[in-house]
C-alpha cells in the first residue's frame, strides 16, 4: 500500500471519530474560547487535520508517482463524506446561516460529480480535478473552518460570504464538470 493511499484510509478513519465527539456528554461544556464547546473544538481541530491529508496525499500521490486506482476512488469519496459531515455539523448548530438548500446544492453536486467519474471511468475516460473544482474545495475548507470556529469573533458578514462564495463555486464548478463532459454523459443516454 502506498503513503498516499495510507494517508488517504488516515482521513477516512478521522470522519467517524469527529462524529463520536459530538456525542461525548462529558465534552458539551464551553471552554472560554471563541464561545466553544470542547465538543466542538475537538471536531474542528479534527476536520482540520483531515483536510490537510487531503492535499498531502495528492501532493504525494503525484510527486512520488504513487497515483493508483484505489487512490482515484477513495480520495474524492473520502472528500465528499469530510466535507459533508461538517456541513451537517454546521447545518445542526447554526441552521440560520449553514441552511438546508445550500446544503442540499453540495449534496447535488457531490452526486452529480461522482455519477459523471463513473460515466467517464466505463468510458475508459479520467476526469481530473479542474481550476473550479480546486478553488472550491480549498473556499470550502476556509469557510467550514470559519464557521466552526464561530466566526474568529469576528463579524458574522464574512463567515457569511465565505459560506456563499463556497457555494457559488460549488454551482461552477458543478456546472463545468457536466459542461466539459457532455459528451460522455449523451453517449451514455
Amino acid at each position: 500500500m502506498t503513503t498516499a493511499n495510507k494517508i488517504t484510509i488516515f482521513r477516512v478513519f478521522l470522519i467517524p471519530v469527529m462524529l463520536i465527539l459530538i456525542y461525548i456528554p462529558g465534552l458539551e461544556q464551553e471552554i472560554g474560547f471563541l464561545d466553544l464547546k470542547l465538543a466542538r473544538l475537538l471536531f474542528t481541530i479534527i476536520f482540520i487535520i483531515a483536510s490537510l491529508t487531503d492535499f498531502l496525499d495528492g501532493y504525494i500521490a503525484r510527486k512520488y508517482k504513487q497515483i493508483t486506482t484505489f487512490g482515484k476512488f477513495l480520495d474524492p469519496l473520502a472528500d465528499k463524506v469530510l466535507v459533508l459531515t461538517a456541513f451537517l455539523y454546521l447545518m445542526i448548530l447554526m441552521p440560520d446561516r449553514v441552511t438546508v438548500w445550500a446544503v442540499m446544492i453540495v449534496i447535488i453536486r457531490e452526486f452529480m460529480v461522482t455519477g459523471i467519474r463513473l460515466l467517464a471511468v466505463e468510458k475508459g475516460v479520467v476526469i481530473a480535478a479542474s481550476k473550479y473544482g480546486k478553488l472550491k474545495t480549498a473556499t470550502t475548507m476556509v469557510a467550514l473552518i470559519w464557521l466552526l470556529f464561530n466566526d474568529f469573533g469576528l463579524p458574522a458578514i464574512i463567515g457569511d460570504i465565505l459560506f456563499y462564495l463556497a457555494i457559488i463555486l460549488t454551482v461552477v464548478s458543478g456546472l463545468e464538470y457536466f459542461f466539459k463532459n457532455k459528451k460522455v454523459i449523451l453517449e451514455s443516454v
